[in-house]
């Protein structure tokens, strides 16, 4: 009898230490760093309408803080919303011909909202995710470098971006509240780079359709 007791009282108290995670109704916040990595890519760049042999535009890459809230529509399905502190990348330029310039800088908040979906019973500790959503990048406080300047350039904008979202991640449960977080964007962001040279315009077209990558700290309530 003692001993169906002690299996009894086990399992309680077993049973006592797993919480039901990602409950419908519950709001999961994530706090991390967020590293923006640009899969790069653009068109020749145009000046005055004439397209320059061998040119290109590279963007870099940048690390942030990044935050992460989940509404928790039912408990295997949520909305979340991705922001973060604005990140600002370095911009060069290839003008062909062996002639490459330090062009800028340029920052820029990338909003995004998804819908996850959560693989697991709620119960279990660690919950894989996938996300798909829609992004929206809004590029602000374009500078030129002393370089670029000193070639002739000025009025640099990049405009902003609508482009779709994919994700993949975790959460692993370190208390009934607490848990750790790392998830992976690709986001879909193509823009377009402007400016003068001289009295002429000058136009690229880049694809920056970065890799997002986060690490952090999460709690639900």
């Amino acid at each position: 009898m003692r001993k169906h007791v002690f299996a009894a009282a086990i399992a309680a108290l077993s049973l006592s230490g797993v919480a039901v995670a990602h409950e419908a109704g519950e709001v999961v916040l994530r706090v991390g760093a967020i590293h923006v990595a640009p899969d790069a890519s653009s068109s020749k760049i145009k000046v005055g309408g004439t397209k320059l042999s061998g040119s290109s535009v590279d963007v870099k890459s940048d690390t942030q803080l990044g935050l992460t809230a989940t509404y928790m529509v039912m408990p295997r399905f949520g909305i979340e919303v991705l922001a973060a502190t604005p990140f600002t990348h370095k911009v060069k330029a290839d003008l062909g011909g062996g002639k490459k310039v330090d062009l800028g800088k340029v920052s820029h908040l990338p909003p995004t909202v998804s819908a996850q979906f959560f693989f697991l019973n709620p119960k279990s500790a660690f919950q894989p995710y996938v996300g798909l959503g829609v992004n929206y990048t809004m590029f602000f406080d374009e500078k030129l470098s002393n370089e670029a300047k000193q070639e002739g350039f000025s009025k640099f904008k990049m405009e902003n971006s609508v482009g779709l979202a994919a994700q993949v991640g975790m959460d692993y449960k370190l208390t009934d509240r607490l848990f750790v977080n790392a998830a992976v964007w690709k986001l879909g962001i193509s823009s377009t780079a402007k400016a003068k040279l001289g009295n002429e315009d000058v136009k690229v077209d880049v694809d920056i359709n970065p890799g997002v990558y986060f690490i952090g700290a999460g709690f639900r309530f």
